[in-house]
């Protein structure tokens, strides 16, 4: 894997912390700011794994559970927990991607076995 991707990824998983810190502590601004970032860099690590199949399917799972989990965070934040409905399909977008994936390594490697 390329240094370069490794530590954005680091970096990445740095600001999902402080993110959810904030919000879990129920600091507003805090997870607010923290929020870009981390949208930001999980979409960029979606670009830069383009080439690498297993590495993109995943990181795009990611960028649809932090989406996902910002939403969620601003629902409770202001809006009396009411943006869970418009997270959840977020949430179902990562889950298929990444359902995708797998189904798709579990055939191609039974394909292999025969």
């Amino acid at each position: 894997m390329n240094r370069n991707i490794r530590v954005r990824e680091n970096l990445h998983i740095v600001l999902w912390l402080a993110k959810d810190f904030a919000w879990i502590a129920n600091f507003k601004v805090l997870g607010l700011i923290m929020g870009l970032p981390t949208l930001v860099l999980a979409f960029i690590l979606v670009w830069l794994t383009r080439n690498q199949r297993e590495d993109f399917f995943h990181n795009i799972a990611v960028t649809c559970w932090i989406c996902a989990n910002v939403i969620w965070m601003v629902g409770e934040f202001f809006y009396n927990d009411g943006l869970r409905p418009i997270a959840m399909p977020f949430f179902v977008a990562g889950l298929l991607v990444i359902g995708y994936y797998y189904i798709g390594q579990f055939f191609a490697s039974n394909k292999k076995v025969r």
